[in-house]
């Protein structure tokens, strides 16, 4: 037997021709079907899924000092007063998780419609709810017109 070249152009020349075989006993399988068996194969269902769970990172929850606290206490305040008049404020506050321990830190800038202290939420005109223990931080021209009230007094 005659070894073959593997880098020869001309290896095949003999048989590139030739017709496709066609099984006179089956059908030819559809287009679909014969792509669906080159497709991949998860020996492990849903194993990608919890490796890119705990790749994914979250923050810690920081705790406030009680100044800071107080702070946000009275811009909360100032917001439930304000809030018939629809103040628009931007609001910091911690998301927990709701697969692991941790969350995100998130921001948005929304119209006021009430502070519910019952419930302990800021609600939004778009229907967001934030609860009033996981702000962190509230700022907008509204605190900046009641300190410069309060500078010059």
């Amino acid at each position: 037997m005659e070894r073959v070249d593997p880098n020869d152009p001309h290896r095949y020349d003999d048989i590139i021709d030739l017709p496709h075989h066609v099984s006179a006993r089956h059908r030819p399988m559809p287009m679909i079907d014969r792509a669906a068996q080159f497709s991949p194969f998860a020996a492990l269902s849903g194993h990608g899924d919890a490796i890119a769970e705990t790749a994914r990172l979250t923050d810690a929850r920081r705790e406030l000092d009680e100044e800071t606290q107080a702070q946000l206490n009275e811009r909360i305040a100032l917001v439930a007063q304000a809030a018939p008049q629809r103040p628009i404020v931007r609001v910091t506050w911690f998301q927990p998780d709701a697969h692991k321990e941790g969350g995100a830190y998130l921001s948005r800038e929304a119209e006021v419609r009430r502070v519910d202290l019952a419930q302990g939420t800021l609600q939004f005109t778009n229907h967001q709810e934030v609860a009033l223990q996981d702000i962190v931080s509230l700022e907008g021209d509204l605190f900046r017109l009641c300190t410069t009230d309060t500078e010059e007094i």
